[in-house]
């Protein structure tokens, strides 16, 4: 039944999203696509952030190569020698399907993390949240000044409208499947292990710097899946478009789901996308004076994350995951998860 269930989980969810795809109207097939594409980039900050314990900002920068990465490699040729006429010969002729040029985005975006991580890893805390903060702004800045590849500031429209519902939900599925096998093996013991106890870990014989490295690049990878994604569902990017804003959006979806869960992340990501979308109507239907309540939903989610953060810092899952909390209710049990015990006893 254990090796059953995840087969049947991913069978129903395909099962919906085929149905969505085809039943549903444009408006909300798109709301469908960005929650799974906020759910890769919430799981796969989740494993930097809250598995390993580094705080990083710089998710935005690898959406970001991946979204341009994806755009130049599957724009039609002939569309390229239009709005792209500057490309080096050997880029402009390349016109290659959907299905590849999300993975070379995301080895790209690994690239880049792993060159980035040998320096930037050796800062703890604050100074490495504004380090990668950094390179997010390097990013948008490269992305701005380099016409060639991007337009600047004009950016890159008329994108292939490759991503449906069925690819978002297939590479969500895909990221949660691999970052569930990732923290549940002996790199996932050892990465948390080095989020509760760096010294003791070390002690114990596990490569700190090593295994925060892996963990950077390999949520950098994700990152940049969900930008290809992204880029091909909206079809137009600009600089602007992978600001401190998306950043912030991940790390509200990671805080208020539970950093260290992946069920948490999830549900912090479905909930971070559907608020705003239900608030914004609110905001047109609480009308005072005639003058639309323009803001408002930015105010709840921010009262919404305080709350959060005063009155459960874990998250709504803590560190639990949906089987560890099914098995709590059905046995009535209130011991705590796994995940919280001593560092020696993750690390063994």
């Amino acid at each position: 039944m254990k090796r059953l269930m995840p087969l049947v989980s991913i069978a129903v969810v395909m099962g919906l999203a085929s149905l969505a795809q085809s039943a549903l109207n444009d408006y909300y097939q798109r709301i469908l696509a960005v929650i799974a594409i906020n759910v890769i980039l919430a799981v796969s900050l989740n494993l930097t952030n809250g598995y390993s314990g580094d705080f990083s900002l710089g998710h935005a920068a690898f959406m970001a190569i991946g979204a341009y990465t994806s755009a130049i490699l599957t724009l039609p040729v002939r569309t390229k020698a239009v709005v792209l006429p500057d490309l080096p010969p050997w880029l402009s002729q390349v016109e290659l399907p959907f299905i590849l040029a999300p993975l070379i985005s995301g080895g790209l975006a690994a690239l880049v993390a792993f060159i980035v991580g040998l320096p930037v890893l050796r800062l703890r805390g604050h100074y490495l949240a504004v380090a990668t903060l950094g390179l997010m702004v390097i990013v948008q800045v490269i992305a701005l000044n380099w016409q060639p590849f991007t337009r600047g500031a004009r950016g890159i429209n008329g994108l292939p409208p490759f991503t449906t519902v069925l690819w978002a939900y297939g590479w969500m599925l895909i990221t949660i499947a691999v970052i569930w096998r990732i923290v549940h093996s002996s790199f996932g013991r050892a990465m948390m292990a080095v989020r509760e106890d760096e010294l003791a870990a070390a002690c114990r014989g596990v490569p700190i710097f090593r295994t925060r490295l892996l963990a950077f690049v390999c949520g950098a990878f994700f990152a940049s899946i969900a930008g290809a994604l992204w880029a091909h569902l909206i079809t137009a990017i600009t600089p602007s478009s992978f600001s401190f804003l998306i950043t912030f959006n991940v790390v509200a979806m990671v805080v208020i789901g539970g950093s260290g869960s992946i069920t948490g992340s999830v549900i912090g990501a479905v909930l971070m996308t559907l608020l705003p979308e239900l608030l914004r109507r609110l905001e047109t239907a609480l009308a005072i004076g005639g003058q639309p309540l323009y803001g408002l939903s930015q105010i709840v989610i921010a009262l919404m994350m305080l709350g959060v953060m005063l009155f459960r810092p874990q998250g709504l899952m803590g560190r639990r995951e949906l089987p560890e909390v099914l098995a709590l209710i059905g046995t009535g049990s209130t011991t705590h998860s796994p995940h919280v015990n001593t560092t020696s006893e993750k690390t063994a």
